[in-house]
């Protein structure tokens, strides 16, 4: 029997960057997220979110919108001063977007303290 094979695009020369391109996308097998997807994974569990300036928020991600503002409960917010670092438990709190720096899900810089993690500074 006989498979029809559909007409493929014409492809780019072998020794292209974007031949080379392709290929590395292609060999790929893991699977990717969006960021705001890979956010929604984490609603109901503890992250750690490293903010502009000098202070790090731990907490239970209870939900986002659009713009990644979070609203974050049983807060633990680490401010760092050149006197060292204080500690704040807050029950609840609106966190805007605009000042994260970056995520880490299920981190806890408490846990990295004896390995010279971030909040070890």
């Amino acid at each position: 029997f006989w498979l029809k094979v559909p007409d493929l695009p014409p492809q780019p020369p072998v020794g292209t960057l974007v031949a080379r391109f392709l290929l590395m996308a292609s060999v790929s097998a893991a699977p990717s997220y969006l960021p705001l997807a890979l956010i929604d994974k984490c609603i109901g569990s503890r992250i750690w979110v490293i903010m502009k300036g000098d202070k790090e928020i731990v907490g239970t991600l209870r939900g986002f919108d659009d713009y990644v503002n979070m609203v974050i409960d049983d807060v633990r917010e680490y401010t760092f001063t050149p006197e060292g670092k204080k500690i704040t438990h807050l029950e609840s709190i609106l966190l805007n977007g605009n000042n994260i720096t970056m995520m880490v899900p299920g981190g806890d810089p408490e846990e990295n303290d004896s390995k010279g993690g971030v909040a070890a500074k």
